[in-house]
C-alpha cells in the first residue's frame, strides 16, 4: 500500500473519512487487503478490499466534500469499502505539488484550468474515461478548458473564476454601466471611485483581449508570444497605453487591489469595481437592494468603443495518472462534479456550476454575479500564459496606474512590456 508522504506534509491535521460500505449482509467471503477489483455477475465492478483514496482539497470545502463522500459511498454500497482521506492543498498549487511527487500525490485533486497543459505534458493526469457523457453535461467553454488537443483530461466543476463589474444601483443607471467613460463620470460627480487592480496581469488583460492584439503561450508551454507593442493595425500598442493613462488620470478612477476594492465598498468610497464572484456576498451585504453586477463595459481606445475583455477561469477535478485506484478515482471525480453536487456546491459555497442543467437552474439564474460572469465570458479568453507574463504586466500596470511618472516614451514602454512577457525562462 503506497504512502503519500507529500500529501502528509501539506497539512498537519488531515481529515480522514473512513467509510465502510460493506458487502451484502450475510456474505462470509473474506476479501484480500490489496484493493484489487473484479466484476460481479451483473457486470458491476467490485473492490476486493478497502478502496483508499486521497483527495486534495482546500479546508473551506471539507464540510461540503464530506456530504459528497457520504452520498458517493451510499451510491456504491455493496460494491466496496472506502477509506477516503481529505488532505488540505491549495487549488492554485495543485500542479506544483503533484509534479513534485506524482507517485506520492493525491488520487483526486481540484485545480484551476491554467495548470492543465503542464499536467498533461508531464503525464500526471489521467484522461476522463467517459468523455462523451461528461462533455455533453457541461458548458462547452468548460469542456474546452478541460481539454487539450481534443482529449478531455479533467471533470469540469465550476464556471465562475473570472471577473466582471460590480456597481451600486443607487448611483448608476443601466445606460451608465455600458461604457467606462460613463461610469467614471458618475463616480467623479459623486466624489466616489470606480476601482480596478492594475498591478495584476490577470485584470490588465481586459484592455488587450478584444483589440486584435494577441498574447499567449508557445508550444513549449513555458515561453510566450505577444504583439502588444504593435505599431500597425487599427489599434496599436501605444493606443492602449494612452487609453490607460487617460483612465488613471480620471478623478473617478482608483487603482486598488481586490482586498482594497472590498474595503472601499464597505466604507462607501467605492461605488463600482472589477472583481469576481468570491466577493459577491460581502458586496451584497454592503449595498443591499442597490447591489448590481454586469459584464465589463466598453472603453475608449484609438477613438473607438471597444468591449473590455477578461481572462475566463474554470476549476476542475483531475485524477492522478499514477493512482492505484484509477477506476474508483474516476468514479469519485465524476460524482463530485455531477449535476446534483454542482447544485449543492452553489447552494453551500456559491460557486458557479459548469454543469448545463445546474447553471440553468432558477437559483443560479437569479444570482446577478454569476449572470454577469456568464455574459462576460462571451468576451473573454482562457488564461494560457507562461510565467514571464506576470512580472512584466505587473510592472507595466503600476507604471500606467501612476501616470507614467518618468514620462517615458510610450512605444519604449510597450517594447519593454513585450520583451518581458516573451523573455526566456532563464532570463
Amino acid at each position: 500500500m503506497r504512502r503519500r508522504l507529500l500529501a502528509g506534509m501539506l497539512c498537519a491535521a488531515c481529515v480522514f473519512v473512513p467509510v465502510g460500505c460493506g458487502r451484502d449482509a450475510g456474505s462470509e467471503t473474506e476479501s484480500p487487503a490489496d484493493g484489487t477489483q473484479s466484476a460481479d455477475a451483473g457486470g458491476q465492478t467490485q473492490a476486493d478490499g478497502v478502496v483508499e483514496l486521497v483527495v486534495w482539497a482546500e479546508e473551506v470545502n471539507y464540510e461540503l466534500l464530506g456530504e459528497m463522500i457520504e452520498s458517493f459511498t451510499a451510491e456504491y454500497a455493496g460494491q466496496a469499502e472506502f477509506d477516503i482521506q481529505l488532505v488540505q492543498a491549495s487549488e492554485a498549487e495543485a500542479k506544483s505539488l503533484l509534479l513534485a511527487d506524482v507517485h506520492g500525490g493525491a488520487d483526486v485533486f481540484a485545480f484551476a484550468d491554467d495548470q492543465l497543459i503542464q499536467l498533461v505534458a508531464a503525464g500526471a493526469i489521467d484522461p476522463v474515461r467517459n468523455a462523451d457523457s461528461v462533455s455533453a453535461a457541461n458548458l462547452p467553454e468548460t469542456v474546452e478548458a478541460a481539454s487539450y488537443h481534443g482529449t478531455l483530461y479533467a471533470y469540469p466543476m465550476t464556471a465562475d473564476n473570472g471577473y466582471f463589474m460590480y456597481y451600486n444601483k443607487a448611483y448608476f443607471t443601466e445606460a451608465d454601466v455600458a461604457t467606462l467613460d460613463g461610469m467614471l463620470a458618475v463616480a467623479d460627480a459623486a466624489e466616489k471611485s470606480l476601482s480596478m487592480e492594475w498591478d495584476s496581469g490577470w485584470y490588465l488583460y481586459a484592455f488587450f483581449g478584444n483589440t486584435g492584439l494577441v498574447c499567449g503561450i508557445n508550444d513549449d508551454n513555458v515561453t510566450n508570444y505577444c504583439d502588444w507593442n504593435s505599431t500597425t493595425g487599427s489599434i496599436r500598442g501605444v493606443d492602449i497605453a494612452e487609453a490607460m493613462l487617460a483612465i488613471s488620470a480620471h478623478p473617478g478612477f482608483s487603482n486598488r487591489t481586490d482586498t482594497e476594492f472590498l474595503e472601499g465598498v464597505q466604507d462607501g468610497s467605492v461605488i463600482a469595481g472589477v472583481s469576481g464572484v468570491w466577493n459577491s456576498v460581502e458586496v451584497k451585504e454592503a449595498w443591499g437592494d442597490s447591489y448590481g453586477a454586469v459584464k465589463l463595459p466598453t472603453f475608449t481606445v484609438a477613438g473607438k468603443q471597444v468591449q473590455m475583455s477578461s481572462f475566463n477561469g474554470y476549476k476542475m477535478i483531475g485524477v492522478n495518472a499514477y493512482s492505484e485506484q484509477t477506476e474508483w478515482a474516476h468514479r469519485f471525480a465524476e460524482w463530485i462534479t455531477n449535476e446534483e453536487n454542482q447544485r449543492l456546491r452553489f447552494l453551500e459555497r456559491r460557486q458557479g456550476p459548469s454543469n448545463q442543467n445546474a447553471a440553468a437552474s432558477e437559483e443560479v439564474t437569479a444570482d446577478p454575479a454569476l449572470q454577469a460572469m456568464i455574459v462576460q465570458g462571451q468576451y473573454g479568453d482562457l488564461q494560457r500564459v507562461g510565467p514571464k507574463y506576470w512580472d512584466a504586466t505587473k510592472e507595466f500596470g503600476l507604471t500606467m496606474a501612476a501616470g507614467n511618472p518618468e514620462g517615458r516614451d510610450l512605444q519604449e514602454l510597450m517594447d519593454l512590456l513585450v520583451e518581458g512577457i516573451t523573455g526566456s525562462a532563464a532570463d
